[in-house]
């Protein structure tokens, strides 16, 4: 039951790190909503997900939907970032992060606030009410895991790749991202897709595992599929077009 009980992070980790966008016409030049089908290797549907990025004066305001199903467990989450763009140096730093979380029965809330100049994080659960909450160290321009996957995918468009970074998704987690080359996919419409093929590895208080992200080589850097390994088969989700 463990791989069960791990789900409902590995599914986030993943749309998380996608940071999903278009070619000129999603993130980061305007807004976007885009949606992925889960499955797994044996072509069981799991359910989908959808991503969605909305400019704001200062930043960006982005949303992870996850609605997905395996072995009867059911997972419905809703994570809420806000991100502000710093004005000289163009970097991506996190003000907010707010995860609500239903697994079967069991519902959660909680909210992570960054105080940049402090260097610090507060997380509070609001529910259940009495969750209490905990204060953390951060480093400079500290990003939630949503935050620090748009700034990934800028930076991989620029040509850069992103070095080990600490991000907050309730725990600390680090993220090292490592290129495994071009690689060409074929997707549900049979079409091959030329990609570049991130790992990104993810190191936390209780998990450890890696997520493959296949990004397409467009100006947006658009992740066309994310692929989870998991004790009972590999994890996939693909754009929907």
């Amino acid at each position: 039951m463990n791989h069960l009980r791990r789900f409902p992070l590995h599914i986030a980790v993943a749309y998380c790190l996608a940071g999903a966008a278009s070619a000129q016409t999603g993130f980061p030049f305007q807004n976007e909503s885009l949606r992925y089908t889960i499955n797994y290797s044996s072509g069981l549907s799991l359910g989908d997900a959808t991503l969605s990025a909305h400019k704001t004066a200062s930043g960006w305001d982005l949303t992870v939907s996850v609605d997905a199903a395996v072995a009867g467990f059911h997972v419905k989450d809703r994570y809420t970032a806000a991100m502000w763009v710093n004005p000289t140096t163009k970097a991506y730093c996190s003000t907010e992060l707010k995860r609500e979380m239903l697994h079967d029965s069991k519902s959660s809330r909680e909210k992570t606030t960054f105080d940049q100049e402090k260097h610090t994080a507060r997380r509070v659960t609001e529910l259940p009410s009495d969750g209490g909450s905990t204060d953390l160290s951060t480093g400079p321009c500290a990003r939630d895991a949503v935050t620090f996957a748009y700034f990934a995918r800028k930076e991989l468009g620029q040509g850069k790749m992103v070095p080990p970074e600490y991000v907050y998704f309730g725990s600390q987690y680090l993220i090292k991202q490592s290129y495994s080359g071009e690689q060409t996919i074929t997707l549900a419409d049979k079409k091959p897709a030329v990609t570049d093929h991130l790992v990104f590895s993810v190191h936390g208080p209780k998990s450890d595992f890696s997520v493959d992200v296949f990004y397409a080589r467009d100006a947006a850097r658009t992740p066309l599929l994310i692929k989870i390994p998991q004790t009972a088969g590999t994890l996939s989700m693909e754009l929907v077009r």
